[in-house]
């Protein structure tokens, strides 16, 4: 379950997003007008804004930009979706030749551009619109941010959650996992849910966000205040070492070998839906996947360590340095994010919407397509855990260090330590304080 950085997307996706065929544009155009949008020009502002994703996606943000130019028909914008392999590649490209789009959509590697004076910073342009992010967003408002600045408005943002079995849990006679489980809560749960070579208590946490969600909750850090890697620290290697010791000590969760028997990728979203496993633990996207299962299965908030910290999975709405019209393209952004255009990101079942207001609303908890009971109210409460990851200039280099280094360790073939110091050292030659 090791991550890829392509545009800005981890394997099972920051986002869990689709991938679309190719470039397709789309245009939301305002009636003509003299009326001068916001950025200045007697002329409408033509913006461009680019996302990737599948063909949900796209219809979502189409509905998003309808309503925009509803509101403001000033503004005129040409949505483009654009393959989440080469998103990265092509924006950059665009921006390089002085023509990249007015408002872009990044993740965690928000910093890749930012570092390189690709993207503008937001919060004077935020203060004048009077928009308050940790208002609007809570703790994630300032996620997207790079040495004190803000470069990107929160737009899709679930923190990580428990799905769990709830037959397998009733037949043992365990209770349903709550945010006060503890790691030997459980564990010991794993283990009574466990049939030995028939049926898992876990998918595991082979993957950096559920991984450092643990190195969280243990009190560490990967990279700390200083701006340094600190994963050879004895908080980091006794979170990885608990999670190691899942599959090749207590026997919880599936080896890679027991999961391509089951014909399921290594991550556990299809074995959870057959019923092979009790409890997965990933982003908002395995709800859809989970419609037409034949299991009865519900959602948690995650449990905690010595603290409460969960990954959350989402992405913002920045502004290229190329924009001809900041000030239009962050009234678009302040729009897009607001609750009115964030409804429309549940309606149609693409993700959990950044704002609040919205995780909390009715359309949020009781959507029209949700196809039986769910406690979507794991989603909000959660987002009180989220902890601030190290979304770094540097993003992509630290994935693959991980990636690499921790491969023989998740085969069992080495431990926490020995791996987490080699991992250390690489990650002192790629990662440069800011």
């Amino acid at each position: 379950m090791a991550s890829t950085s392509n545009g800005g997307l981890s394997r099972r996706g920051f986002l869990g997003l689709g991938i679309s065929a190719g470039v397709i544009t789309l245009t939301a155009c305002g009636a003509d007008s003299d009326k001068p949008a916001s950025g200045g020009g007697d002329k409408p502002a033509e913006l461009v804004m680019t996302v990737w994703g599948g063909e949900n996606d796209k219809t979502t943000y189409q509905k998003r930009i309808d309503l925009l130019v509803a509101k403001y028909p000033e503004l005129k914008v040409k949505l483009q979706l654009i393959p989440s392999d080469g998103y990265a590649q092509k924006v950059q490209t665009m921006i390089a030749g002085g023509k990249g789009p007015d408002i872009m959509q990044v993740a965690e590697n928000v910093n890749v551009y930012s570092s390189k004076n690709q993207l503008l910073p937001l919060d004077d342009l935020a203060a004048k619109a009077n928009l308050d992010l940790t208002q609007r967003f809570g703790s994630i408002g300032k996620i997207y941010s790079y040495q004190d600045k803000v470069y990107a408005i929160p737009d899709r943002s679930g923190a990580m959650i428990v799905y769990y079995n709830k037959s397998l849990f009733a037949a043992k006679g365990i209770k349903p996992p709550t945010a006060d489980w503890t790691w030997d809560d459980a564990l010991s749960a794993f283990k009574e849910l466990t049939v030995p070579g028939k049926q898992w208590g876990y998918s595991g946490a082979g993957w950096w966000a559920q991984w450092w969600s643990f190195v969280y909750q243990n009190g560490g850090k990967i990279i700390d205040d200083a701006g340094k890697p600190a994963v050879a620290t004895d908080e980091v290697i006794e979170a990885l070492q608990w999670a190691g010791d899942l599959v090749t000590k207590h026997g919880v969760v599936p080896t890679q070998k027991q999961y391509a028997d089951l014909g399921a990728d290594v991550g556990g979203d299809a074995a959870f839906a057959s019923g092979k496993v009790a409890v997965n633990t990933t982003g908002f996207w395995a709800i859809n996947g989970l419609s037409k299962a034949t299991i009865d299965w519900d959602i948690a908030p995650m449990w905690r360590g010595k603290q409460q910290a969960v990954t959350a999975f989402g992405s913002g709405l920045s502004i290229s340095r190329t924009t001809k019209n900041p000030d239009a393209a962050f009234k678009a952004i302040e729009f897009l994010t607001s609750p009115p255009a964030q409804q429309q990101i549940i309606a149609t079942g693409e993700d959990v919407p950044a704002a609040m207001e919205v995780q909390k609303s009715d359309a949020f908890l009781k959507p029209a397509w949700m196809t039986k009971p769910v406690n979507m109210k794991v989603f909000g409460e959660s987002s009180e855990f989220i902890y601030r990851a190290p979304f770094i200039p540097a993003w992509n280099e630290m994935q693959k260090a991980f990636d690499d280094g921790l491969a023989d360790f998740w085969l069992g073939k080495t431990d926490a330590r020995s791996a987490l110091t080699a991992v250390q050292a690489k990650l002192e030659s790629v990662v440069k304080p800011a």
